[in-house]
């Protein structure tokens, strides 16, 4: 695929469109092609962009463009320096995709006009490369996770080549520096391939990038160290670096085919087994290539001054203008447009056709893709619960299972996967290792357990990785769960963030199809992380996705293993929410048969008639309950309640859907206000237990008939290594003080109630005392179960 001089004019030609359109959306309202002198009023009055990555960027890109060209590959493009959004809208732009899409940016001067004036402005798009931008599956505007969406896009893609950008800025973050570990997990067999282009320019916002002032020796060993092939690509003179460029990304474009060929032969290749060493580019161009050298005296080129906008004193300062227009001017607008201000049409030609086009490709708008998994019906999961609190049972082994057939029955469509930090077992899904394996194309021995090459249970202790190659699998079209220990999913939080940010956006664009769920399964949970400690214990996500708007934030919380089902396979089947499922691994009380369960769940909070004593008349409190552990707690002080205090009327609440909480304005689940107080009546003391930190469900009910009645009690930050039920005694969420709550918020409650209340100061006075002595919970405690009094 050796490059012509013919062909590096054009393509030389091509990128300067490129940049001159990057130039003019971060300066220009008015005058798009220059037809006329630059004047103050053509200039827009606040300069918002990033220069600096952008000529680097659409180097890329237009040398990608000749790749599928020539090749027919099929590749997308995801770009990870953060801001670098003007240089890929002007590319998606020169394609034709950007207006298709949106056709009031057209083809001509009238079209590039609305191109420059929409950008960073009012009503406009995004400096950063984001939902908007076609062919994007990447949000420019968090930096770390342009490689772990790589590898996330390529898995179950054998034709797919993902070039992944990662700025050198970007290559400083945790997270990134952990991605790199991807090729461990990407098997040449089944998957497609990432090809990595690590763009040093040098620079950051304001100082320079620590690979940037590393020698290529050390980058080159850096990158083989963690299996890679390195190609080194430096210059700053387009001449040589155009021919260059091309030649090397020929070459790893053929290594690439060779390693899939291998490991596609019929009879099988030693790469089945092992990781291969795939490619990688090493490009090295100046900062803010092709910009201003210097400004005001001093150097800006190959400097951090160009990151964001080289010259910032446009509007106000005569030799600014000037130097803007003639660094428009030097890349020659008048042989790059004609005189409708379309792109000429040699350099029209150059890019992809069809589908082809970065702009266009059908995984880079994954819901286009999306085929519905093929689910099991969950009522074959189900426990038997003749009686309810009766039988302790594995509430996620029952989930395990449930996905163990959702493997099985998709694994001709190879879309679905298991996304786990190395907890799969611990987290008690190890079910679908029956007919599944860990991923890995490392070497194995005879003492691993459920590790192959073809595996699709992906297990790497990195919240990082696991997250964000589940939102690259699922924002190509494909299905999946992430399982975390319920502390550390706080790691990846501001990916789940950035997540919700993505399909908010996502939803209110018709040509972006909807997108399976990311769908976040929370276990191991604070209130049963005893034996490892305070560091383990946190239900901070929960007030994370609980910030996000209610047209794409869900929470659940399950109490037993019959809703979980429920819950999951509502979850597996909905498209564009992120589904936050909270519930302990260890066995635990089952309360509801499955016909039970599935009203419950699609009700989303309900009455649980069985463990009040209100009966027809209205009670003179509701306890109420949102979490596995809180509700064993809230179901046993009732209980205790029914026995110690029978003339007091006790309804019991469950919430299994925490946004039925919401008024209906905030979030589509939440119930009416009727539908509130028929739940929780219009002034009766609520006392509430709930999974996480109290504030959020005070947060949740403001607004609502008589707020002020709910008395919360949840997380506060209280923990150590102890046992299950002392750390509902140190959070003052235990049976004990849930009863005592009560007794104090109901009239005449702590004289009815007088015996219970010491019987409760009693209890919990002992149980200080037991456990230390005996290292367990006390028996009566531990060995509780439901009976009727």
């Amino acid at each position: 695929m050796a490059i012509s001089a013919e062909q590096v004019r054009l393509l030389d030609a091509y990128w300067r469109a490129a940049n001159y359109l990057t130039v003019g959306q971060i300066y220009l309202r008015d005058n798009p092609l220059l037809r006329e002198p630059l004047t103050p009023e053509h200039v827009k009055p606040r300069l918002l962009g990033h220069w600096g990555t952008s000529p680097g960027l659409s180097f890329i890109y237009a040398h990608l463009n000749r790749l599928v060209t020539e090749t027919d590959a099929d590749v997308i493009y995801l770009a990870g320096p953060g801001h670098g959004g003007p240089a890929i809208v002007a590319n998606v732009y020169l394609e034709g995709t950007y207006s298709e899409i949106y056709p009031d940016v057209s083809k001509d001067a009238a079209g590039l006009r609305r191109l420059f004036r929409q950008f960073s402005s009012p009503g406009g798009i995004p400096s950063h490369v984001s939902v908007p931008t076609p062919g994007s599956i990447h949000e420019g505007g968090e930096l770390g996770y342009v490689l772990v969406h790589a590898f996330g896009a390529a898995f179950d893609n054998p034709e797919l080549i993902v070039a992944a950008v990662v700025g050198d800025g970007e290559a400083e973050t945790g997270p990134l520096a952990g991605s790199w570990t991807g090729i461990d997990f990407l098997n040449p067999a089944r998957d497609g391939a990432v090809l990595p282009i690590l763009h040093l320019n040098g620079y950051k916002i304001g100082g320079p990038t620590l690979l940037g002032r590393s020698g290529d020796d050390d980058i080159v060993s850096l990158l083989r160290g963690h299996g890679w092939e390195p190609h080194v690509v430096t210059g700053d003179d387009p001449a040589v670096m155009h021919p260059r460029f091309a030649q090397v990304l020929a070459d790893c474009h053929a290594r690439i085919r060779a390693i899939q060929a291998e490991a596609r032969r019929p009879s099988g290749g030693a790469a089945r087994a092992t990781r291969p060493r795939w490619p990688v580019i090493v490009l090295r161009t100046p900062k803010g290539w092709t910009g201003p050298k210097t400004v005001d005296g001093v150097p800006v080129e190959g400097t951090f001054r160009a990151h964001q906008v080289p010259l910032d004193r446009v509007r106000e300062d005569p030799a600014h203008l000037a130097l803007l227009e003639a660094w428009m001017h030097s890349y020659r607008p008048e042989e790059l447009f004609d005189d409708d201000g379309r792109l000429r049409a040699e350099l029209a030609a150059l890019a992809p056709a069809g589908a082809r086009r970065l702009g266009a490709n059908p995984h880079a708008n994954g819901g286009r893709l999306l085929q519905p998994l093929d689910l099991p019906d969950f009522a074959d999961y189900a426990l038997p619960v003749p009686r309810p609190a009766t039988e302790l049972h594995g509430s996620t082994r029952q989930l395990g299972r449930f996905m163990r057939d959702i493997f099985t029955r998709n694994r001709s469509a190879a879309n679905f996967r298991l996304f786990c930090p190395d907890e799969t077992n611990s987290n008690r899904l190890g079910d679908v290792f029956e007919v599944e394996r860990r991923c890995s194309v490392l070497p194995q021995t005879a003492a691993d357990d459920h590790v192959a090459p073809d595996g699709r249970v992906m297990e790497i202790l990195s919240e990082h990785c696991c997250h964000g190659w589940l939102e690259g699998y699922l924002l190509t079209g494909r299905h999946g769960l992430f399982a975390s220990y319920e502390a550390f999913a706080m790691v990846s939080a501001s990916m789940t963030v950035q997540h919700a940010k993505w399909l908010q956006e996502a939803a209110r664009l018709p040509w972006r199809a909807p997108v399976a769920s990311l769908n976040i399964l929370l276990t191991s949970t604070s209130w049963r992380q005893d034996h490892n400690g305070f560091s383990h214990q946190g239900p901070g996500l929960i007030d994370v996705v609980l910030s996000k708007k209610g047209t794409v934030s869900r929470i659940y919380l399950p109490p037993d293993a019959n809703c979980l089902l429920s819950v999951a396979d509502h979850c597996f089947r909905s498209r564009n929410y992120v589904n936050l499922i909270v519930i302990d691994k260890q066995p635990q009380l089952q309360w509801l048969d499955l016909e039970t369960a599935r009203t419950h769940c699609a009700r989303g909070a309900s009455v649980w008639p069985w463990a009040g004593s209100a009966g027809a008349g209205a009670p003179d409190v509701v306890l109420a309950a949102a979490g596995d552990v809180p509700t064993l707690e809230v179901i046993a002080a009732a209980w205790l309640l029914r026995r110690h205090a029978p003339s007091l009327r006790v309804r019991v609440v469950n919430v299994v859907d925490l946004m039925t909480l919401f008024a209906p304005r905030f979030h589509p689940h939440g119930l009416s206000d009727e539908a509130f107080v028929a739940l929780f009546t219009e002034g009766t003391p609520v006392v509430f237990a709930f999974h996480g930190y109290q504030r959020a469900v005070h947060e949740l009910i403001h607004g609502r008939p008589g707020a002020e009645r709910f008395h919360v009690r949840g997380f506060n930050e209280e923990g150590t290594t102890t046992t299950p039920f002392d750390m509902v005694v140190r959070n003052g969420m235990s049976r004990y003080d849930l009863c005592l709550e009560t007794l104090r918020r109901v009239p005449q409650g702590e004289t009815q109630g007088a015996a219970l209340a010491a019987h409760c100061r009693a209890m919990l006075d002992r149980h200080r005392g037991y456990i230390v002595e005996h290292f367990e919970d006390m028996p009566e405690v531990r060995d509780w179960r439901w009976s009727e009094p």
